[in-house]
């Protein structure tokens, strides 16, 4: 593998991209981070549906951002990407995963043809016919990828591996030094909300919810007739916030109120789900990151529906800064980088 890798970001509106060098020692460096946004419409739900459009972004990324190596990890977590748990008879990994396409038809929602498939593995156990693996299936649809694919390679870069985003988040987040019990970590982007439960540093469970902070501007839009510019500066400046606002925004705070509450019972639920399901220890804490988290008042409110402590992610705990990084345009990206730095640690 090269010396440095970029973890590549393909979102709604933005593509982001960090380039790390020597990502398996125990620091590696951030050496550059860049972002360009991206036309309406070319890709939706982080999924490439102009493919040209794409490509020229990033090119224009590449200019820009002064990156060296056209190596990348491109992460997806699409709604046609699902993980779910599965306990298969131990053997190597990678007879796990050549064993798949035979075993997994019946959970998925399309032909095993139709599917990239991958095993995580996150413990041992012994069942009635011997010893076992438990881990999580994580399942594709192949035209969900494959566009995000094409563009990169159009660009003229190198994709060397595809990754899934909440594996890539709990390699950035979940540090050396793990919160203590289960932890939930919660992202929320534009568009997706990615969850990942985990002991130890250990993911046990993900779930990719399809809501995030464009859901709260779309619904300014729609019931209050502005358009999207001034629906993005409402919901900034306001977020849960009804103490110091006039009685002529009540309106637009109960509109951030609802559909803020749709996400957060989503994510309450979810974690109710996986402890009674598996009869699991509470979540004792939450980690919050993601643009969409940036809403005033949503960490508290997660904080009181969850009955967990919401604390603040560290996408650069485990990392070493390069002098040479705009430090300024690091603390602005501080919620929604995650994503790229934790694809470059998964880089084989």
């Amino acid at each position: 593998m090269a010396k440095s890798i970029v973890g590549l970001d393909i979102g709604t509106s933005v593509i982001r991209a960090a380039e790390v060098s020597e990502p398996k020692k125990t620091r590696p460096t951030l050496l550059r981070y860049f972002e360009v946004p991206l036309p309406p419409n070319s890709a939706v739900r982080g999924e490439v549906i102009e493919i040209a459009t794409v490509a020229s972004a990033l090119k224009q990324l590449w200019a820009k951002g002064g990156f060296k190596t056209k190596d990348v990890v491109l992460g997806v977590g699409s709604q046609r990407v699902i993980a779910r748990d599965m306990t298969v008879p131990k053997m190597p990994i990678e007879q796990i995963r050549e064993s798949l396409p035979f075993q997994v038809q019946d959970m998925l929602p399309v032909p095993v043809s139709e599917a990239l498939l991958d095993f995580y593995p996150v413990s041992e156990g012994v069942s009635e016919g011997g010893p076992v693996v438990n881990g999580l299936l994580v399942a594709a649809v192949k035209s969900a990828v494959l566009a995000n694919v094409q563009a990169v390679q159009a660009a003229g870069l190198n994709p060397v591996e595809v990754d899934l985003i909440p594996f890539a988040l709990s390699r950035a987040l979940l540090n050396s030094k793990p919160e203590e019990g289960t932890v939930a970590l919660v992202h929320v982007g534009a568009v997706t909300t990615s969850m990942v439960i985990a002991i130890g540093g250990i993911p046990q469970f993900v779930r990719i919810i399809p809501s995030g902070g464009d859901d709260i501007t779309a619904a300014l839009v729609g019931r209050l007739g502005i358009d999207q510019a001034n629906a993005e500066q409402i919901k900034r400046g306001l977020g849960f916030d009804s103490q110091s606002a006039g009685p002529e925004w009540q309106p637009a705070i109960q509109i951030i109120r609802d559909v803020s509450g749709d996400l957060l019972n989503s994510l309450r639920n979810t974690i109710n789900f996986y402890v009674n399901s598996r009869q699991a220890p509470p979540v004792q804490t939450t980690i919050l990151s993601g643009g969409g988290s940036n809403l005033q008042g949503f960490a508290a409110a997660l904080q009181e529906i969850t009955k967990t402590r919401v604390i603040d992610s560290d996408p650069f705990a485990r990392f070493t800064v390069s002098k040479t990084v705009d430090q300024n345009q690091l603390e602005a990206s501080k919620r929604s980088i995650a994503v790229a730095l934790g694809l470059t640690l998964g880089a084989k």
